[in-house]
């Protein structure tokens, strides 16, 4: 019975060691058609064929989707035709699929490059730093590092005079939507002020309407006062004002002449002195 065990997992042992055998065998297959595709890409992109050299690129590509040489070196073809976008792509396919460090430098320290083409200087100075991270002694790296840092401080001064620009024009309408607003509630109170003025003058005028002519009142009370007053007419058995008068100056002649009568008779018993009295 032990036996028979044993000969199972011997069989099973070698059924499994065959099958990794094969599927090393097929991989290492696949892995060199895959870069027989890349090297004929290479061979062509020497000659300045970029379209074949693209195709096979990406036929190594599909034939080995995790090949870093092909991303790699597609992505290199990329940036020298200008073509950023589909560089930045192929290199960060490449940093994904790396799986030795060398490998990995060579990828960030390619799309640090890119980024700077693109004027993406932050974003640069990360991936130089991670191409550091995988290699500390390139020198190249590390200068590319230090221009990108300083492409990064200048990149700050536009956004903020940008951000300043809109936040005066910001505070600027802002400040014109409040004069407005202002001027609109001062239109208004001058408005409501008119229609008060209007309506007080109105109910002034109206006012008047019912109010009699104080003036003209009076001096009709004093004609109406004049008209009231009764002639003045002589009753019977009384004497008339003129006739009053008259008597009157009579009776003062009269007077006078008494009067003048008895001063002659007191002048005439006066004695009359001519010489000194010593």
């Amino acid at each position: 019975m032990k036996l028979i065990i044993t000969y199972i997992f011997l069989l099973i042992a070698g059924f499994a060691f065959a099958q990794e055998e094969g599927n090393k065998k097929e991989q290492a297959k696949i892995t060199k058609k895959a870069n027989d595709l890349i090297n004929e890409a290479n061979d062509l992109a020497s000659n300045d064929n970029f379209v074949l050299a693209e195709m096979e690129y990406r036929k190594a590509i599909s034939t080995k989707p995790t090949s870093v040489a092909g991303t790699y070196n597609l992505g290199h073809s990329y940036y020298e035709k200008g073509n950023y976008d589909e560089a930045l792509y192929r290199n960060q396919q490449a940093a994904k699929n790396a799986t030795a460090k060398q490998e990995k430098h060579r990828a960030f320290h390619n799309i640090g490059n890119i980024l700077m083409q693109n004027k993406k200087c932050k974003e640069a100075v990360e991936a130089f730093k991670n191409a550091l991270r995988n290699d500390p002694t390139d020198d190249e790296t590390r200068y590319n590092l230090a221009l990108a840092k300083d492409c990064a401080k200048d990149e700050k001064e536009p956004p903020q005079e940008e951000d300043n620009k809109d936040d005066k024009e910001k505070d600027k309408k802002e400040n014109e939507d409040e004069q407005n607003k202002d001027k609109e509630q001062e239109d208004q109170k001058d408005k409501e002020g008119e229609g008060e003025n209007e309506d007080k003058k109105e109910g002034e005028d109206k006012k008047d309407e019912g109010k009699p002519d104080e003036k003209k009142d009076q001096e009709g009370q004093g004609d109406d006062k004049k008209k009231e007053q009764p002639n003045p007419q002589q009753q019977p058995g009384q004497l008339s004002p003129q006739q009053i008068k008259n008597l009157l100056e009579a009776m003062n002649n009269q007077e006078q002449k008494v009067q003048e009568k008895m001063n002659a008779e007191k002048v005439k018993g006066v004695k009359v002195q001519t010489d000194k009295d010593w």
